[in-house]
């Protein structure tokens, strides 16, 4: 997977009502552990990571350009990523490859309070400054109904649905205004 770049990274603090986003630090090791150990985080995504695979994860995780560290508090309850990579099948309505793409990770106790949307709007606002004109896909099972939600608030138009990883896949395309 390609970085998304290095022009603008990192950003300066990014701060919204209720968070900052910012970069990882090694005082995120443990949230990001419990995140990808979470079966309830890992519902849609293939399950909890294994342990022997997170014994691996460095001192400082996520620290590239893309990957944003949801802070409330000076406490790190979720992720942002902006990454390029292809995602859905090869006849996709826009088979382009090094898209970027919108994921989210957030530790369960933070699900339900609207840190997700207001963190993503965040970071698509921050992208949209750094990176004019370019849009920003998301994929996401169908089945996933607070992705979906998120995705409608965000302003992600459907593109398509495929099958995928034995369930379907919705995937949709924000474009900055």
């Amino acid at each position: 997977m390609a970085d998304l770049g290095l022009e603008g990274w990192p950003p300066a603090l990014i701060r919204t009502e209720r968070l900052v986003l910012r970069e990882s630090e090694a005082r995120d090791r443990a949230a990001f552990l419990e995140i990808y150990a979470s079966a309830e985080v890992g519902t849609y995504l293939g399950g909890p990571q294994p342990r022997d695979e997170l014994d691996r994860m460095p001192e400082v995780p996520g620290r590239r350009p893309g990957v944003f560290v949801v802070d409330l508090g000076g406490e790190m309850i979720g992720l942002v990523l902006l990454e390029r990579r292809n995602l859905g099948p090869a006849d996709r309505l826009r088979p382009a490859s090094g898209e970027v793409d919108l994921g989210y990770l957030f530790r369960p106790a933070a699900w339900g309070q609207g840190y997700a949307t207001e963190a993503c709007a965040a970071a698509l606002d921050w992208f949209a400054g750094a990176h004019p004109g370019e849009s920003v896909v998301l994929c996401t099972q169908s089945a996933n109904d607070r992705s979906m939600r998120l995705a409608a608030k965000l302003g992600f138009t459907e593109a398509q649905r495929f099958v995928k990883f034995g369930a379907e896949q919705w995937f949709g395309v924000w474009s900055p205004a």
